[in-house]
């Protein structure tokens, strides 16, 4: 069971459940998580707001490369994260996330997709696209600029480097830092503050606030971020960053022109 799925009261607590994967997104868990927010959204009319958090140690490590080199050898036929995106983005209740461990490229960027982001002290984020021979996604190419700012989205993006709790919340891309041990009770109790109201109010305000930019941003930069992925995904370069990593071993651009 790659999610999780537990209500209380109003409020739904969806866990990423592959930890020892530490939480990295396969078919099946994109799948999961798109048809439980689709659910969340359109089949129960009682739940006001939905809780993402991670099992284990970190939120998610982002894509599973080695899913993802087999999609590169046969074909990406099947692949549900366009079906998982477009859900995510266009959520119309209240998306919180508890981010408990670490989170690595989708694993940083659904959280530009969520309405409140908590995160705990010790967890800590990066986009590692560049270091992979890609480009951003998600939408990030958009979002982290209007979320941080376009010097620390730069940064991010470009560098793909560790971002701790403290520096994503000083950028302004998280609101809130919690001990370990008390995020997922301050998550919580966020959620129920906010499922008090009524849930017709709460989907009105979160449309109006998605029409006031957001929506339209994450879709058009995404789109944007598919049609570099068609070249970037697969090249020699993209093959040789996840041939490393599969074989632990740092990558080697040097033979590979224009890298």
């Amino acid at each position: 069971m790659s999610l999780k799925v537990e209500d209380h009261g109003r409020v739904r607590k969806l866990t990423l459940n592959r930890p020892e994967q530490l939480n990295a997104f396969n078919n099946e868990q994109y799948a999961a998580v798109r048809d439980a927010l689709k659910q969340t959204e359109e089949e129960e009319p009682g739940i006001a707001v939905a809780v993402l958090t991670g099992e284990g140690r970190a939120f998610s490590a982002g894509q599973d490369l080695a899913e993802m080199q087999r999609m590169i050898d046969s074909g990406s036929e099947g692949y549900q994260f366009p079906s998982f995106l477009a859900q995510l983005t266009s959520f119309k209740k209240p998306l919180i996330a508890a981010v408990n461990g670490v989170g690595v490229g989708i694993g940083m960027t659904l959280l530009s997709h969520c309405d409140l982001v908590l995160i705990s002290s010790t967890a800590k984020l990066r986009t590692p696209f560049s270091q992979l021979g890609l480009a951003p996604e998600a939408g990030s190419s958009g979002l982290f600029p209007m979320r941080m700012g376009w010097q620390n989205a730069a940064y991010t993006l470009l560098s793909g480097k560790w971002m701790s709790a403290e520096e994503v919340h000083q950028a302004g891309y998280v609101w809130k830092v919690c001990p370990p041990e008390e995020l997922m009770a301050q998550a919580m109790t966020v959620a129920e503050e906010i499922a008090a109201n009524p849930i017709s109010s709460l989907i009105a305000t979160k449309e109006l606030m998605l029409a006031g930019g957001r929506l339209t941003l994450a879709q058009e930069s995404h789109a944007r971020e598919i049609e570099v992925y068609k070249d970037l995904v697969g090249a020699p370069a993209n093959r040789e960053a996840i041939a490393a990593f599969l074989e632990n071993r740092k990558p080697d651009f040097s033979k590979i022109p224009g890298a």
